[in-house]
This record gives C-alpha cells, sequence and structure tokens, in this order.
C-alpha cells in the first residue's frame, strides 16, 4: 500500500491535472459501482454498467476538472492557511460553490439519462434540496480540515475519498426514477 501511495504521489508531482481528473472520474465511478452493489443490492447480473460509465464520465469530464479548477481559483481568492482562512473557504465553498456544482451535476446526470428538460426540471425540485442538506451533514467538516491541513495539489484527492460515501448517495439520488 505505501509503495501503490508513493506511486500516486510521483504521478501526482509529474502530471498534477491528469492525475486530479483521472482519481475523480475513477472514484465517482466507485461511488457508483458501491451505490449499485450495497445500497440498490442490484447484483452483478443486475449491474448496470452503461451507467457506471456514464457516472464515470461525469467524473472525467465535469466533477475532476470544474473541482480541481475551483481549488485553485478559491486559493487565489483566499490566500493563506489559518484556521479563519479555512472557515473562509469553507464558507464560500459550501454556500456558494458547492449549490452550483450540485444542481449541475444533476442536471448532467439526467440529460445523460435521456430526461427531457421538463423532468429534469421535476428532479431538481424533488432531489435538489435533500442532496444539499445531505451535502451539508457530510462537507463542511471535510472541507475545513481539507483546507487547513492538506496541500492545493492534494485536495481534490482527500475529496474524492471521503467522496466515494458521498458519490454512492449522490448516484443513487441521481438516478432514481
Amino acid at each position: 500500500m505505501a509503495a501503490l501511495w508513493r506511486s500516486y504521489q510521483r504521478l501526482l508531482s509529474l502530471h498534477p491535472w491528469k492525475v486530479q481528473i483521472i482519481t475523480a472520474g475513477s472514484l465517482v465511478g466507485v461511488g457508483d459501482v458501491i451505490s449499485q452493489q450495497l445500497v440498490e443490492r442490484k447484483g452483478l447480473h443486475g449491474h448496470n454498467l452503461e451507467r457506471t460509465m456514464k457516472m464515470m464520465g461525469i467524473g472525467f469530464c465535469f466533477v475532476g476538472p470544474v473541482l480541481g479548477g475551483w481549488y485553485k481559483v478559491l486559493d487565489r481568492l483566499i490566500p493563506g492557511s489559518s484556521k479563519s482562512v479555512a472557515i473562509k473557504k469553507m464558507l464560500l465553498d459550501q454556500g456558494g460553490f458547492a449549490p452550483c456544482i450540485l444542481g449541475c451535476f444533476l442536471t448532467i446526470v439526467g440529460s445523460l439519462n435521456g430526461l427531457s428538460t421538463d423532468e429534469i426540471w421535476d428532479k431538481l425540485k424533488r432531489d435538489y434540496k435533500d442532496a444539499l442538506i445531505t451535502n451539508y451533514y457530510i462537507w463542511p467538516a471535510v472541507q475545513i480540515a481539507n483546507f487547513y491541513f492538506i496541500p492545493l495539489h492534494h485536495r481534490l484527492a482527500v475529496v474524492q475519498v471521503v467522496a466515494i460515501i458521498w458519490n454512492s448517495y449522490l448516484s443513487w439520488k441521481a438516478n432514481q426514477a
């Protein structure tokens, strides 16, 4: 395990943007597998591989680049690493960014699942509030620790490790009929 971590660190230092995006996409996919197998109990024969691939694509093309870019912007907007800076970053992240990315995520999943504009809007009205409330149970504490203790180039990885559980929930929530 230590050798795997060292390899990840080496790759991260050589190709930070690529590794962050690949990590995000992979872990969004893992979250979907966990959702289908442990939450929805679909079993191997009932597993929807197309859905997992869509979720991974969203991770690679949307979640990874957007979160990676956001953390860079946030670091420039609020420089430093003190406790008060971490709290300010968390407030901006959770008060401004999280509601937007969550709405975009649910909209993208609905669109990729073939929902009409009206169906996506109905799904947002039904699921967005619950997902945002659940977000606030998990992410403020994680983000304060992330902004205070974790260097910028590791933040997306920390978020994605915690997000395996979050991604499982979001995959379940976003793919409910």
